[in-house]
C-alpha cells in the first residue's frame, strides 16, 4: 500500500434524481370531451338563434327523447318524424345550411315590408292629432289678434277631442248669442261666426254643428221645445258660416242637442250652457257621421239623428229658456 491509502474505505452519496412517473392521455381525453361538449352548446345556441319555431320545436323533442321511440313533444312540428320523434329536417348533417332565415333576418325583412294596415291608420291618426293640435294654436294666434274678436275671447273656447277640434261659442248674461226663446243671431254673433269661417275653411276637415240651450223649459202652442230651439240655433250658425265663406260641402251634420250635453253640469240652468258648438272633425268622427253612427267623445254626445234640417220634436215641458 502505499502512503496515501489509509485503508478507510469513502462512500461518496449523491442525490438521487426523481422520475417523473408517465400520466397517459387521460387529460387529453377529458379536454377533448369538454372542448366537444362546449362545441355541442354553442352549436346548440346557434341553431336556436337562427332556426324557425318548427325547428326549434325538433330540437327540444330531440333532446327530450333521443331514443329510437317516437316521442310525444306537446308541439309536433311537422315533416317527417325523425329517430327521435323530432323532424329529422332541423339536426341531420348539413340541415343548418338548408334552414331557412331565422328570427334575426324576418325582422330585418319585416322592416323593408310594408306596413300594415293598423299601422298606416295609427300613423295617420297621430298625424291627423299634430295636425288639429297646430291649427288650434294658430286659431289662438289669430284670436288673439284679431280686432274683431277680441271683445269675445272670453266666449271662445277651444280645445281637441276625440271627434276633432272643437270650437265652442258660450252665452254670457249680459252678452247672449241670440234672442231670447229664439234663432235669430245677434249681429255679434254673426260677426263671430264670419270670423271664424275664414279660419275653418282653411283646414280640409268637415265640420259637425251641435247646438246647445239650458236646461229652463220652453212652451209653445205648437209643441215647440228646446230641441227644435237647438236645432234652429244649430242651423242659423251653419248660414253664418256659409256667408262667410265656408263651403257648403265642409258641413257634414247639423244637430240640436237641448238641454242633454250641458256645459256646466253641476248648474244647468247657468247662460254658459247655451252655446253654439262647431267641430272641425277628425277622419274617423267624419266615417261615423256618414254611417250614422255614435261618436265617442267626452262632453259631446253624438246624437243618432244627423242633418237636422227639420226639427226633431220631443215632448214640450211648460216654461221658457
Amino acid at each position: 500500500m502505499s502512503e496515501h491509502d489509509s485503508g478507510q474505505l469513502i462512500v461518496v452519496r449523491r442525490p438521487k434524481r426523481q422520475k417523473h412517473g408517465h400520466h397517459g392521455g387521460a387529460w387529453k381525453v377529458a379536454y377533448a370531451d369538454f372542448v366537444t361538449a362546449m362545441m355541442a352548446f354553442f352549436l346548440v345556441m346557434w341553431l336556436i338563434g337562427v332556426g324557425t319555431k318548427q325547428q326549434r320545436a325538433a330540437i327540444s323533442e330531440y333532446f327530450k327523447n333521443p331514443s329510437m321511440t317516437p316521442g310525444n313533444a306537446p308541439m309536433a312540428p311537422p315533416g317527417k318524424m325523425g329517430p327521435g320523434g323530432a323532424s329529422d329536417s332541423a339536426i341531420k348533417l348539413g340541415g343548418a345550411m338548408d334552414m331557412p332565415h331565422g328570427p334575426g333576418k324576418d325582422r330585418r325583412a319585416s322592416r323593408s315590408a310594408a306596413p300594415s294596415q293598423q299601422e298606416v291608420e295609427k300613423l295617420a291618426r297621430e298625424q291627423e292629432k299634430e295636425r288639429l293640435e297646430s291649427l288650434m294654436q294658430q286659431m289662438h294666434a289669430a284670436i288673439e289678434k284679431s280686432q274683431a274678436l277680441a271683445p269675445f275671447k272670453d266666449q271662445l273656447l277651444l280645445d281637441i277631442t276625440p271627434e276633432g277640434l272643437r270650437i265652442q261659442i258660450v252665452d254670457k248674461q249680459n252678452r247672449p248669442m241670440f234672442d231670447t226663446g229664439s234663432a235669430t243671431l245677434e249681429p255679434y254673433t254673426v260677426a263671430i261666426l264670419h270670423e271664424l269661417a275664414g279660419f275653418i275653411a282653411q283646414a280640409p276637415n268637415e265640420v259637425s254643428i251641435s247646438g246647445h240651450t239650458d236646461d229652463a223649459p220652453y212652451s209653445s202652442e205648437h209643441n215647440y221645445s228646446n230641441w227644435e230651439l237647438s236645432a234652429d240655433r244649430a242651423n242659423a250658425a251653419r248660414r253664418a258660416l256659409l256667408d262667410g265663406g265656408l263651403v257648403s260641402d265642409k258641413i257634414a251634420r247639423v244637430v240640436g242637442l237641448a238641454a242633454s250635453v250641458p256645459f256646466d253640469k253641476l248648474n244647468p240652468s247657468d247662460p254658459i250652457n247655451r252655446r253654439i258648438s262647431i267641430i272641425m272633425m277628425t277622419k274617423q268622427a267624419q266615417d261615423a257621421a256618414m254611417s250614422q253612427e255614435q261618436a265617442d267623445a267626452p262632453q259631446v254626445m253624438t246624437p243618432s239623428i244627423l242633418n237636422v234640417s227639420a226639427s226633431v220634436v220631443k215632448p214640450s215641458v211648460p216654461g221658457a229658456p
